[in-house]
């Protein structure tokens, strides 16, 4: 007998547009209220880690994305889950906070630090950021 069950999965996007970066504050359950994540969520059964980024991204922000390259690493997020996260580059919609958040903010690289991560999306963020294509300042409106 195995005292080690698999994980279930949380997929979250790293959703980026002229260099910057997506976070969401959550609204719910209580005890995250107020901090800041990747937007995401569960894999469903039969799911692929991309369509559920895809769905979750769809369900949380009303936005089409499309995933771009997987994020070395997973971060547990407690008893039997670990965060698994995407480069994610938007496709269309404008992103509003429809499920489980109440505030959406796009943020600059050096902007990071204005929001109070929640502690496992934190190493997720740093790791994610390095990956996120930088767009020259003044190639796009801002």
């Amino acid at each position: 007998m195995t005292d080690r069950v698999k994980a279930r999965v949380v997929v979250a996007g790293a959703l980026y547009d002229r260099g910057r970066l997506l976070a969401a504050r959550r609204s719910a359950p209580p005890e995250f209220a107020g901090r800041w994540e990747l937007p995401g969520g569960k894999l469903e059964p039969g799911e692929s880690p991309e369509e559920a980024l895809v769905r979750e991204l769809r369900e949380e922000l009303g936005v089409e994305a499309e995933p771009v390259e997987r994020v070395p690493g997973e971060w547990p997020l407690g008893p039997g889950y670990v965060l698994q996260v995407w480069t994610a580059r938007l496709i269309s919609g404008q992103p509003r906070p429809l499920e489980d958040h109440d505030e959406l903010r796009w943020l600059a690289v050096d902007e990071l630090d204005a929001v109070d991560w929640l502690p496992q999306d934190r190493p997720a963020v740093e790791e994610a950021v390095r990956r996120l294509p930088r767009d020259r300042p003044g190639s796009a409106r801002g």
